[in-house]
């Protein structure tokens, strides 16, 4: 049964953590880097931006509200890549704060812990096999899974950007659909699944990752709830420059 789903594929705590071996690097660019400075956002997936004195749409591959990072006149990195059937020429990348570049592409932190695991950079994954993305279970789909030592799991990335006083959180708006793929790892977990949930920090200034509690209590009490029953939790942070992200290192995380 496991099988057969996997093709179709409490009190503040502290969560310690192990050194995790090297790095992985993934480009952000490929010779087609364009800076600008961001203007506006107009909803949710467009911005406007400022490039070479001319106001252009771009791009913002990113749901979350990131208010303390869009900001007038932020130096913005985007990628140019038009084509026909695309609304925009220009993707919205990183941004500048503090002198402090974050990757705001909340597509990248799915394929870079990918490629973490493929590497097998993390001692706890090592000798996996049929590694896979978007893994069907129930109701919804889960970034990542595989089998080690037979027994199926299924993880979830979540990109974060948000850091205050070198704590990453989590959300920064509140998210149902995140809510609902901890009750589903939950769910998994009571099914024989090993579960867990990822936080990519995109950026290197957090020494510490919680819930954000304040924006969603109920995704907050679901993590806390998750990690009792055991689903494992985990957070990263990366180095962010003009060219590529790197996962840097595992922080600890308070529930």
């Amino acid at each position: 049964m496991l099988f057969s789903i996997y093709k179709t594929l409490i009190g503040h705590k502290y969560l310690f953590v192990k050194n995790i071996k090297g790095l992985i690097k993934m480009q952000l660019f490929n010779n087609n880097r364009v800076e600008g400075k961001f203007i506006s956002r107009i909803n949710r997936f467009i911005a406007e931006v400022e490039i070479n004195r001319h106001i252009h749409l771009v791009h913002v591959p990113n749901t979350g509200r990131m208010k303390e990072l869009l900001v007038k006149d932020a130096i913005v990195q985007m990628k140019y890549h038009p084509a026909s059937h695309k609304k925009t020429d220009y993707s919205l990348i990183s941004v500048k704060k503090n002198d402090i570049s974050i990757c705001v592409d909340s597509r990248v932190a799915n394929q870079l812990f990918y490629d973490y695991l493929s590497h097998g950079k993390l001692e706890k994954f090592n000798n996996i096999r049929d590694l896979k993305r978007e893994i069907k279970f129930n109701n919804s789909r889960f970034d990542i899974g595989f089998i080690q030592n037979n027994q199926p799991f299924l993880i979830e990335i979540k990109s974060v950007n948000l850091v205050k006083d070198q704590k990453a959180m989590f959300p920064d708006a509140p998210t149902i659909r995140g809510n609902k793929h901890i009750r589903e790892l939950i769910e998994a977990k009571k099914q024989g699944f090993k579960t867990g949930i990822v936080f990519i920090i995109q950026r290197p200034d957090a020494t510490l990752f919680l819930p954000y509690r304040d924006m969603d209590p109920d995704f907050s009490n679901s993590l806390v709830e998750a990690y009792s029953k055991g689903v494992f939790v985990k957070a990263f942070t990366c180095e962010v420059n003009n060219e590529r992200i790197e996962i840097k290192k595992e922080i600890p995380i308070l529930l």
